[in-house]
């Protein structure tokens, strides 16, 4: 199985690091299409090995950016096209059908009550959404109170999976050689309670 996942960008943000951390422990090969702004997690995605590929969308109204993404996508062959924030499902999605894929989901992660992606949340904006909405299969809810948004929205609720962000447990994991250097450069005595 071969899988994209499209993404708005891929700044330092928590849908981006979310998206690190899936494709890391995806079972499947994976390639990841930024629309705009590459940024530090692309970076830290191709370090990683993963083919990393920036679209250039030249702002909210580039519809010559819809034929260049249903391209790549029928290029890649892809079996699963999974698309992350606003920008990239309204985009995403509707590529992903006009190549010819059939699994197409999206993971909602940042819905807000009035806005989306730091823009104020307007009909037009909500129509646009559940327009492409209709051309996935489900759309991930990072979250129940996102759940509720999408259902309020429109979003039928038998098309919502909440799947809540994952967290990379070795990172936070008890080291005492770390503690004990982290106490000694910050001048901390051993037994000093610190939050």
């Amino acid at each position: 199985m071969k899988a994209l996942h499209v993404i708005t960008g891929l700044g330092v943000g928590g849908a981006e690091q979310q998206l690190r951390l899936l494709v890391r422990n995806l079972p499947v090969e994976c390639d990841v299409v930024t629309l705009t702004n590459p940024g530090a997690v692309a970076e830290g995605l191709v370090a990683d090995g993963v083919r990393v590929t920036h679209l250039g969308i030249q702002g909210n109204r580039d519809l010559a950016a819809l034929p260049r993404l249903a391209r790549l996508i029928r290029r890649g062959r892809y079996d699963l096209v999974h698309t992350h924030l606003y920008r990239a499902c309204v985009y995403g999605r509707a590529a992903a059908r006009i190549a010819g894929v059939k699994a197409v989901v999206a993971t909602e992660h940042s819905l807000g009550d009035s806005q989306m992606e730091g823009r104020r949340l307007t009909p037009g904006v909500r129509a646009l959404y559940l327009a492409s909405e209709r051309l996935g299969r489900s759309t991930v809810a990072v979250s129940p109170t996102v759940a509720e948004r999408l259902r309020r929205w429109g979003v039928p609720g038998m098309r919502i999976e909440v799947v809540p962000n994952g967290i990379d447990v070795d990172r936070f994991r008890f080291d005492a050689a770390r503690r004990e250097s982290t106490r000694r450069r910050l001048g901390l005595p051993q037994g000093a309670y610190v939050v």
